[in-house]
């Protein structure tokens, strides 16, 4: 990305002009060049335009030696039936100038929200019974799909944006849609925030302060709950042993961390208060969630993602050999997942047994050698003693010359590991149910 770029979200408005202005004036001296990234949503009568007065205004500062650049992007899609405009909305934009700005080469855009709008969100998220996350508002600053973006304003009134904007004689859009009273910020906007800053001024700062506290508190929370999972999680899942150890605060804490990272987004606050009852119980259960399956498997919690009919293995042609020369990923999209091979320096399997590898499905009778010197049984019983869970079993079969080199669930047979001093990897298979997680590379 060029560091010599930024990027501003431009809508026209009073607050995106005042913050689009700002930001060129500073640039001038420091050599960046500024992008005005506009969406057009096509949701109003005057969509087209706002865009011609945004180009316009652009237009005109760049010819007064202002270094600005004017893109946009017109939204083809609609919002679903039953879908909240606002949302779609929301993340149709931000969606669109994470685009725009990729595709220009800057990997920074500012926002021009600012103390009121944190303030209405810290009420309207109370409002909604939000938790310690919903009530932290909008951060400063947050990083997502290598995009950094930052809202400089947010400590600034509204009251001083609004002399800003006078000050400097800036002319912007008025969004009629923002006299709408459907939309509850509209609603608190207009029927709500001027009664109560008639009864406590301060009103405005004091609620963006709450939300500061809130981050404060949400980003101890996340520490909190990142230690208890790295000290209970394994590839089996989360120890619901020591996760009933720690208090009852502290098992909804990892509850809801634990399922955000499995899920991709927040558990609804049912499904933690049904677990949290639930989870009590010890024998093997499972429990349908949006996406996936909870599975709870000799003391131990997974996820499993649901995959699209589209990507079920028995779609594709399975792979019936595969060549393992370096240390990487190989997908096998016919088996459903693929193969993560990493260097070790023991424990492993000669690198040259890997070159020439047939992948067979489980055929019965197969034998696998769990440890040096101790005797080879079968799979099914493997399986049992290590208390793999049947949806860790699968996978193919890996060969080398007719002998049984690795087993999913299980790893690399004794048989065929590495003398010391010897080349040699390990070997993982990941389903496309699971995240992959790594720092080697790809090899596929």
């Amino acid at each position: 990305m060029n560091t010599s770029r930024v990027a501003v979200a431009y809508s026209g408005g009073r607050d995106s002009t005042a913050l689009l202005h700002a930001t060129l004036e500073a640039s001038v001296a420091q050599g960046v060049e500024v992008l005005a990234l506009h969406v057009h949503h096509g949701l109003s009568r005057h969509a087209d335009a706002w865009l011609a007065q945004c180009e316009a205004q652009c237009a005109r500062w760049r010819r007064r030696g202002l270094p600005v650049v004017f893109v946009s992007e017109h939204l083809l899609t609609k919002p679903g039936k039953g879908e909240s405009v606002e949302a779609w909305a929301r993340h149709a934009r931000y969606r669109a100038l994470r685009s725009m700005a990729r595709a220009n080469g800057a990997s920074l855009v500012l926002l021009a929200h600012h103390q009121r709008d944190q303030a209405e969100t810290f009420v309207l998220q109370a409002l909604r019974s939000a938790g310690v996350a919903g009530l932290s508002g909008m951060p400063r600053e947050i990083e997502r799909d290598g995009m950094t973006w930052v809202r400089p304003w947010l400590d600034v009134p509204r009251n001083d944006v609004e002399a800003y904007v006078l000050k400097h004689r800036l002319k912007h859009v008025d969004d009629d849609s923002n006299e709408d009273t459907r939309f509850a910020r509209n609603r608190l906007r207009h029927e709500v925030w001027p009664a109560l800053i008639e009864a406590f001024p301060q009103a405005e700062t004091a609620l963006a302060l709450a939300a500061d506290w809130a981050q404060e508190a949400q980003a101890c929370l996340a520490e909190l709950a990142a230690s208890d999972i790295a000290s209970m999680e394994s590839a089996k899942g989360l120890d619901l042993v020591a996760w009933h150890a720690l208090s009852n605060a502290r098992r909804s804490n990892v509850l809801r961390a634990w399922l955000r990272a499995k899920m991709g987004r927040a558990a609804p606050s049912s499904l933690v208060s049904r677990l949290m009852i639930e989870l009590e119980g010890k024998s093997s259960a499972t429990w349908p969630i949006d996406r996936g399956t909870l599975r709870r498997y000799r003391g131990a919690l997974s996820f499993v993602a649901d995959v699209d009919a589209a990507d079920e293995p028995n779609t594709v042609r399975r792979e019936s050999q595969l060549s393992v020369k370096r240390a990487g990923h190989y997908q096998l999209p016919g088996w459903g997942g693929g193969l993560h091979v990493e260097r070790v320096k023991e424990g492993g399997v000669p690198l040259a047994w890997l070159a020439h590898l047939d992948l067979k499905e489980r055929e019965g009778g197969e034998q696998f050698q769990a440890g040096i010197g101790r005797p080879a049984r079968s799979l099914k019983k493997q399986f049992q003693a290590a208390a793999v869970p049947q949806w860790e079993r699968e996978g193919p079969l890996l060969y080398s010359g007719g002998q049984l080199v690795f087993v999913p669930g299980l790893g690399i047979d004794a048989r065929v590991m590495a003398l010391p001093g010897q080349p040699q990897v390990t070997m993982r298979w990941i389903s496309s149910h699971q995240s992959f997680h790594t720092k080697g590379s790809k090899a596929d």
